[in-house]
């Protein structure tokens, strides 16, 4: 028998270590299918303003009716650990959701300016979109305390509700406007207000205005 090619056996391995090398590349490219698992650049926390915000009816109508939904738990962390595997379930709820819930204003769908409620028959506004986000997550065993409904001005000056996920990494955004969850300063929004983390009240934002969003889908 022949001995065999020095050559081309260092050919062939060179080959193997280059395959290699791609596929880790590529598992490990943010957006990738591979790569969502991975958890986001750190963002920071937003600043809390002293003096409170004003309660908003809508909420502590909807509060009235689910009580279980709005309650705080001291016990539970204000912020997550953002792990690889939080990440990725933060991200697959909130494109399912967001791919499975139609926007649609509180006036056309139930005739008033402004009521917060889950949504149905695949229909809802902005907060009643980001209301079931966070059940889900909460179902998904994330704690509630560390998920704060937070009002906002859009790309446009308009009034928005997004879900802020506060982590030890900073807080990011679930939002039915954006294609992906963003840190907070990524959104394009001016923040005014959120759910405080210690009792039913809102704690201010101080109208910071974050850099603009690059994704958006639709309303």
């Amino acid at each position: 028998m022949a001995g065999r090619n020095p050559s081309a056996t260092i050919f062939r391995l060179a080959g193997i270590l280059l395959l290699a090398a791609t596929i880790l590349a590529s598992a490990a490219t943010p957006g990738s299918a591979k790569g969502l698992g991975r958890t986001p650049p750190p963002s920071d926390a937003v600043a809390v303003y002293p003096g409170g915000a004003k309660p908003i009816q809508a909420r502590e109508e909807f509060c009235n009716r689910n009580p279980a939904d709005c309650a705080i738990d001291l016990a539970e962390p204000e912020a997550i650990e953002l792990t690889p595997k939080v990440w990725k379930t933060i991200v697959r709820i909130n494109k399912q959701v967001n791919s499975t819930i139609i926007p649609v204003t509180d006036q056309d769908y139930v005739g008033v300016i402004d009521r917060w409620e889950f949504p149905k028959e695949g229909m809802g506004d902005c907060e009643d979109i980001q209301l079931l986000k966070r059940r889900k997550l909460e179902e998904a065993g994330f704690p509630r305390r560390a998920m704060r409904m937070t009002v906002v001005l859009d790309e446009v000056g308009a009034g928005h509700a997004v879900l802020m996920i506060r982590t030890n990494r900073g807080d990011y955004i679930l939002d039915n406007k954006a294609k992906s969850v963003l840190p907070w300063r990524k959104t394009g929004y001016t923040y005014i207000k959120r759910e405080s983390a210690e009792n039913l009240g809102w704690v201010s934002l101080g109208t910071v205005v974050a850099a603009p969003v690059s994704a958006t889908a639709g309303r």
